[in-house]
């Protein structure tokens, strides 16, 4: 898939400077001593659990940033099916570039392919409707990149990537505000006035709120914590004047059900806070080149 607009090259290479740093800090003593500069050696990637596997294209990112002169050769892509103890690439350059970059790349993939796995096995209970199941901003601090980017490697659809590419008034906005009117006019106001184009949403806890948004002409309604029946009503009352998201208490076991009720999207943190990591090795193939 192609990658996505946040994961660019130099979001990425930021990313990988900071990643590295922390982990290296002035040198990777284990390896600087003990392993020859110039030798030369190949690892695989070994996939130990089921899983979509996700990191691929950021662990070749990885590897050429550290060091240009390393090659991969991929033999199970992004997004696609592993099973128990498939290579999912071999890697071939200086063992001490291996060893220093190893953990970032495992610890990268281990967390994208869990993310991705779990966000295909929900998204295919949505298979034959015309709902979307989107991710949310609880991610990891510092880690967004990649955990947004394993949710459309598993098939879901990235909502907001942060505070800055959409206008989300959420129940603190409005009870600090006031009511969901007045919020909507200032946030309108507020975009005029720094000439932004952005998308403007608005959470609703009730039937009342949900009339009040829509007499306010916004781009998205969010139906957060409804029941189904509620939630029936709400989309009904809207009837595709805006764009409807159902939000909160969101669980595998009931996305079919709230997809019937005819949303546009269903948002559940649970992709990225819930995944459980994959276990995934990088192991050296003993064969040695001469560099």
């Amino acid at each position: 898939m192609k990658r996505p607009h946040y994961a660019n090259d130099e979001a990425l290479k930021q990313f990988i400077k900071t990643a590295l740093e922390e982990d290296i800090q002035d040198g990777d003593h284990s390896t600087l001593s003990t392993i020859p500069k110039d030798l030369v050696q190949k690892a695989q990637c070994i996939i130990k659990e089921d899983c979509i596997v996700a990191g691929v294209e950021l662990a070749e990112i990885i590897f050429k940033t550290f060091d240009a002169t390393m090659q991969m050769e991929v033999f199970i892509k992004d997004g696609e099916n592993a099973r128990k103890g498939d290579v999912a690439f071999v890697v071939t350059g200086k063992a001490q570039s291996i060893l220093q970059t190893e953990r970032l790349v495992l610890n990268c993939m281990q967390r994208m392919s869990g993310i991705a796995t779990l966000t295909h096995e929900w998204d295919a209970r949505l298979v034959g409707t015309k709902t979307k199941l989107l991710d949310t901003r609880k991610t990891t601090p510092n880690f967004r990149i990649c955990e947004k980017w394993a949710v459309a490697i598993g098939g879901g659809t990235n909502h907001r990537y942060g505070l800055y590419d959409m206008i989300m008034l959420k129940d603190n906005h409005i009870d600090y505000n006031g009511s969901i009117t007045n919020a909507v006019k200032m946030a309108k106001e507020y975009l005029e006035k720094h000439k932004k184009n952005l998308k403007i949403e608005v959470e609703t806890r009730n039937l009342d709120e949900v009339k009040e948004a829509l007499a306010a002409d916004v781009d998205r309604i969010m139906l957060d914590n409804m029941d189904i029946a509620t939630m029936r009503e709400a989309v009904k009352l809207i009837n595709k004047q805006c764009e409807t998201e159902a939000s909160g208490g969101i669980t595998r076991e009931v996305l079919r059900e709230v997809a019937s009720t005819g949303v546009d999207y269903i948002s559940a943190g649970a992709l990225t806070h819930s995944a459980k990591n994959i276990d995934i090795s990088l192991k050296a193939i003993k064969k040695l080149i001469l560099g």
